[in-house]
């Protein structure tokens, strides 16, 4: 027991740093994250026992630095760079007039959330999703006076839609392949559990944004400034690489500005490097997680939260439940629902073998729990990087993530209605 605290201090002083300064600041959404991290981060590094500090140093250093995280650290450079370019040569105005000439104000905030969906199914990415929408939202959400946190949170839970869903997302891959069942398979029972979700979550952004300004119009739209944004949707939808459709997107903000007199090539160069600094707390607040969680399953917390949670189960439901709760917890800690996946895949799939229950359901309940944990995540990679584009905490943007909420209800209503079935 002493051992297992010892492994998860991390957490709860993240925990108690966060309750402390967010009173102190006046409001959870106000608390500063990155703060509350660097604080966590030495609370780590001081759990780990039996080594001297260099060396506790090189084990969350080897966190901060893995190969995933830099990925993303490129991903937010460049994402940075391209909403501030598009926004200075008038793309991002551009885009919202093209939206507003083709969808009503008062339809805006489900429309975005159905984009979101769509994008996502096509892309099998969350974050490429949030990359390609979030300064499009945002420039809506200014011109209808909508809620910034709310267009952030429709496109945020939108992207979790495909994320969750679609043949080439990577979460969809590994939750199929660790449970031994088909991609088709999984796919209409899962469709079965989040489709409902989805509309009701629609719903619920139409019902919210028919309050949106009237007065919003579109104004006369300059098509060539479109074309940045419309090269980076359909790149995406076609399913490039992410990092290849921000290139791209940059590459056209550069030629089309210059082209329209908009900046000049040093202008440009400027505009995308106040991007990029604009993204630098994010990329502090990511490195950090990656460290402290490293730290954590250094200590075995890991194991000791997995032992914890299969010690006591006893029927299909508390086997279910085991399922989630064991995903949940490796997505907390390692901040990636891909890897959270692969970290308890093979544990889930004996649990699920051992109870009778169906591998397309083990593989729904894994991949669902992690889109869902992952979507209100506040030093995920998704709300940090739709936090950066907004210019918005991502702690302002979790009370209105309506989609990821409602899908953990769900998964545990589908558990709970199933265990009255058996009874």
């Amino acid at each position: 027991m002493k051992d297992g605290f010892i492994a998860l201090s991390p957490i709860v002083a993240m925990i108690v740093l966060l309750v402390v300064l967010s009173i102190y600041s006046g409001g959870v959404s106000d608390a500063p994250l990155l703060l509350i991290f660097v604080l966590t981060a030495i609370v780590a590094v001081a759990s780990v026992r039996g080594v001297p500090l260099s060396e506790r140093v090189a084990i969350f250093s080897s966190g901060a630095g893995s190969t995933d995280l830099l990925l993303m650290v490129w991903i937010f450079m460049f994402a940075g760079a391209f909403a501030a370019s598009a926004k200075q040569m008038g793309a991002a105005g551009a885009m919202v007039d093209l939206t507003l000439l083709l969808l009503p104000a008062r339809f805006a905030l489900a429309g975005l959330f159905i984009a979101a969906c769509l994008t996502s199914l096509c892309m099998g990415t969350s974050v490429g999703t949030i990359v390609a929408l979030m300064p499009i939202a945002t420039g809506l959400a200014e011109r209808a006076e909508m809620s910034v946190p709310m267009v952030a949170a429709a496109v945020v839970g939108g992207a979790f839609f495909g994320d969750n869903l679609s043949f080439i997302s990577d979460t969809t891959i590994v939750a199929t392949q660790s449970q031994g069942c088909r991609l088709s398979d999984k796919f209409r029972v899962n469709l079965k559990m989040v489709l409902p979700v989805a509309i009701v979550a629609c719903v619920l952004y139409l019902v919210i944004g028919s309050t949106a300004s009237s007065h919003a119009a579109a104004g006369a739209i300059e098509w060539w400034k479109v074309l940045p944004y419309l090269a980076v949707l359909i790149s995406a939808a076609l399913g490039m690489n992410v990092l290849l459709v921000l290139a791209i997107g940059n590459l056209l903000t550069c030629v089309t500005g210059i082209l329209d007199s908009s900046f000049s090539l040093m202008g440009w160069i400027q505009s995308t490097l106040q991007g990029v600094m604009g993204m630098s707390e994010l990329i502090l607040i990511s490195m950090m997680a990656g460290g402290i969680f490293a730290v954590i399953s250094h200590n075995g917390g890991m194991n000791y939260v997995i032992g914890s949670l299969t010690r006591r189960v006893k029927s299909r439901a508390g086997a279910e439940l085991s399922i989630c709760g064991l995903v949940a917890f490796a997505n907390l800690c390692t901040a990636n629902n891909t890897v959270a996946i692969l970290s308890v895949g093979s544990i889930s799939r004996t649990i699920a073998e051992r109870f009778d229950i169906d591998p397309r359901r083990s593989a729904s309940l894994l991949d669902t729990t992690s889109c869902c944990v992952q979507g209100i995540l506040p030093y995920g990679a998704q709300l940090l990087m739709a936090s950066g584009l907004a210019g918005i905490s991502a702690l302002r943007i979790m009370p209105y993530l309506f989609y990821p909420m409602l899908l953990g209800i769900t998964v545990l209503g589908s558990i709970w209605i199933n265990r009255r079935k058996q009874n």
